[in-house]
This record gives structure tokens, C-alpha cells and sequence, in this order.
């Protein structure tokens, strides 16, 4: 993310409201962890609400998965919203599959939508560890980061889940749909 973003105080109320009350909803995400160390958190890195307002602004709905990140004693959240957020849909993968559309270009990648947003794509591992934790992506599906060899051969990877098992495909990296989105993750 270029340059430090923040939101003004009204809404990192408005925000950090919306999330305590999808954190007491969702206890299973988080087993263990309590709403006053991740407000804590927050409150000590307010750049880092900028980019979780761009999750909730987008149709994430993100909260907090993984209790404790072990590098930083941080929280990390994902995008939980049921389908693909809406406001990151039909997109390509990256700036190389846009800037390789001759015509029908997206208005932008995945890849480059999460760098402006501040956060990253889920890996296929992490895609499926949010699976454990609920349904998601029975009508969408949303890119996930794409190893090197892949995607130096023109291709990207997405997942979705239908038929109660988590599948991973394949398609051209400039390729998009109006069900295919992305969902991200950030550190906190």
C-alpha cells in the first residue's frame, strides 16, 4: 500500500463497531481470543483499519481467523463474506493478464486490487482452512495466488466449493467472470 491511509475517526468507529459485532457472531472463527486484544491491536495500527474498511467497503465482511499470527503476536483476517465480495468481481488475475486483453478489459486485476487495498490473496491452503470454518463460494468463486510456474505459462488458479468439497481449477489468467472474485487476507 502506498503511503500511509487513514480513515477518520467517525468511521474507525462506525468500523471497529461492525467488526466486534461479526467477531461475537462468529466465536468459532477465533476460539480463544477475546474482542479487547484485537480493538487493541487495531487502535495501535490505524493504517491497518484503511485497508480493512476497503475489505468491508468491497463486501468482505472480514474478521479475525487466525487467533495469534506467530511472527508478529497480530491477529489476521480474512475476507468471510458467504460468496466472492462483490466489489471485487470480474476481474483478471494480474496487470500482465490485463495489459495482454486486446479488448473487454476489466476496469482491474485481482493482484493489483489487493496491493491497493493493502492486503493479499488467499493461498490454496488458506482458502481451504477458511472452508473448515463454514460454507463459502457456493455460487462464486474467487482466485487465489497463483504459484510462479503457472502463471509464467498463462495460467492463474481459483477455487469455489460445490458439492461439499472444496475444488481448485485452472483458467487463462486473463480470463474473468461476474461470479469469480477474489477474497483477501491481512495482518494486523
Amino acid at each position: 500500500m502506498s503511503g500511509k491511509k487513514k480513515l477518520p475517526p467517525d468511521e474507525v468507529d462506525k468500523l471497529l463497531k461492525i467488526l466486534k459485532t461479526r467477531f461475537e457472531k462468529n466465536m468459532n472463527r477465533h476460539k480463544a481470543v477475546e474482542w479487547h486484544g484485537v480493538q487493541r491491536k487495531l487502535e495501535a495500527n490505524l493504517d491497518k483499519l484503511w485497508s480493512l474498511n476497503e475489505m468491508e467497503r468491497t463486501g468482505g465482511e472480514p474478521d479475525v481467523i487466525v487467533s495469534e499470527d506467530k511472527k508478529t503476536s497480530g491477529f489476521i483476517f480474512y475476507d468471510c463474506s458467504t460468496e466472492s465480495p462483490k466489489g471485487r468481481r470480474s476481474l483478471c488475475y494480474d496487470r500482465e493478464a490485463l495489459n495482454s486483453r486486446k479488448e473487454y478489459k476489466t476496469v482491474n486485476s485481482a493482484i493489483d486490487m489487493a496491493a491497493e487495498m493493502g492486503i493479499e490473496l488467499l493461498t490454496e491452503e488458506q482458502y481451504r482452512g477458511l472452508q473448515q470454518l463454514g460454507k463459502f463460494d457456493l455460487k462464486t468463486s474467487s482466485w487465489v495466488k497463483t504459484p510462479p510456474v503457472i502463471r509464467k505459462l498463462g495460467g492463474a488458479l481459483f477455487c469455489d466449493r460445490r458439492y461439499d468439497t472444496v475444488f481448485l481449477y485452472h483458467n487463462g489468467a486473463e480470463s474473468y467472470y461476474a461470479a469469480r472474485g477474489f477474497r483477501g487476507l491481512l495482518h494486523v
